[in-house]
């Protein structure tokens, strides 16, 4: 039986929960938590709010790279506990997460200088392990050796259905139609890119978790967590 930190790496498609998940499972063993899609969201937004996407989506790739370097992206726990994405210090959280951050940020993780640049910082959030990070690539690319695989599945309704109510949550006008048709578009562009694209690791461990609440998730993780590295997440955390 194995001991000690591990690192554990989630990957799967757009909306079916990963970092929530991520999240939950990070709190209840006392893990650190990276959200590699914020990373990415970030450099959308600022390549966005910077001028280097233009109005028709096209990206203005060369002098995008001269900059990014010189681009600081942190995340910071903010009053409530919760983790939340900086720009050179500014606190973009609630930005990032908007419609039009969404319907680019495939575009902008595509990019080799890109997932270069995104992947550097999260190995330097891994080198202690006691880590739970989420995205597309995070088994395949990012940690290939990680102690623990996850991919996340589930079908384009539920996931759908999911981005949907969160996007009125927040007071967005978008229709299921449309966010149905931005999920499919995120899917294809994420699993045909040519640099790390969206794959199930050949030794990750599949949760398609259409019909699972997050306590159905938690049991299914303990399941394998608890005979293989003596771990348990304990759930729900006060």
């Amino acid at each position: 039986m194995a001991s000690g930190k591990i690192i554990i790496a989630i990957d799967g498609y757009s909306s079916t929960g990963k970092s929530s998940f991520a999240k939950i499972v990070a709190k209840g063993l006392g893990y650190i938590y990276a959200d590699s899609g914020a990373l990415y969201r970030a450099v959308t937004y600022f390549a966005y709010t910077n001028g280097f996407i233009d109005e028709k989506g096209e990206i203005d790739k060369e002098n995008l790279a001269k900059v990014l370097p010189k681009v600081e992206i942190t995340f910071r726990t903010n009053k409530k506990g919760d983790s939340v994405t900086c720009l050179n210090g500014s606190n973009i959280e609630k930005y990032i997460r908007t419609s039009t951050v969404s319907s680019r940020v495939s575009q902008i993780a595509e990019i080799p200088f890109v997932r270069d640049f995104v992947n550097v910082m999260l190995r330097r959030m891994g080198q202690d392990k006691g880590l739970v990070m989420d995205g597309r690539d995070i088994g395949t690319a990012v940690f290939p050796n990680a102690e623990l695989k996850i991919f996340m599945t589930a079908s384009d309704q539920v996931r759908a259905m999911r981005r949907f109510k969160e996007l009125q949550e927040k007071g967005e006008k978008d229709t299921f139609e449309s966010v149905l048709e931005n999920l499919k578009q995120r899917d294809y562009i994420d699993s045909h890119r040519e640099k790390d694209p969206l794959t199930r690791a050949k030794d990750a461990i599949e949760l398609d978790n259409s019909s699972m609440s997050f306590a159905d998730e938690v049991e299914w993780l303990n399941n394998i967590l608890l005979p293989n590295f003596n771990l348990k997440v304990e759930y729900p955390v006060e």
